[in-house]
């Protein structure tokens, strides 16, 4: 495995110095929040949605393993929890944010584009949950400049070192990483 990095920001608009410490202290806690789901057999990601005035919508973790379901991932997840819990399946009326501990794979930005989700926040970049989980995070050519596009904000790489010690952690205590064979 390779060493940890330091936080390097990457966003696809500009945001304010409060916009992106409340992002960082809320993928903390989801990362101090993943820690736990790890010891009842889920993670290691973890996802909530929030909304513009800071108040949880939804939060889950990475179930696929328990659930025998491959597309239950956090992000997966957290948006249908948050769309039982609002009576739709379009959330953009509500303006979410979807904070996760680890960039969205191929799956879950195809979820997220069409939920309604406003922005995304995220802790380790693909390249890097790669490097320490082996899992495919698959191919996500400019998505960020794709979000933004259809006026998606995304903020990634907030509580990068954080995030990638708990993965390693989850890693070390040989905990199930799903790969399918291909």
């Amino acid at each position: 495995m390779t060493q940890p990095t330091t936080e390097t920001l990457i966003a696809n608009t500009n945001l304010s110095t409060d916009q992106i410490n409340q992002a960082r202290t809320i993928i903390r806690n989801l990362q101090a929040d993943l820690k736990t789901c790890m010891t009842k057999g889920t993670g290691p990601f973890l996802a909530a949605i929030y909304d513009a005035d800071g108040n949880l919508i939804a939060q889950a973790p990475n179930t696929v393993v328990r659930d025998q379901c491959s597309h239950r991932h956090a992000e997966m997840n957290a948006i249908q929890l948050a769309q039982q819990i609002l009576g739709t399946y379009d959330l953009s009326p509500y303006n979410l944010s979807l904070y996760c501990t680890s960039e969205p794979c191929l799956m879950c930005l195809g979820g997220i584009l069409w939920s309604g989700i406003k922005a995304v926040y995220y802790g380790v970049p693909s390249d890097r949950v790669e490097a320490i989980t082996g899992f495919d995070e698959g191919f996500k050519p400019n998505w960020q400049s794709e979000f933004k596009k259809r006026g998606i904000t995304v903020c990634g790489g907030l509580a990068q070192t954080v995030g990638e010690a708990v993965l390693t952690d989850y890693m070390t205590a040989r905990h199930p990483v799903y790969r399918p064979d291909r």
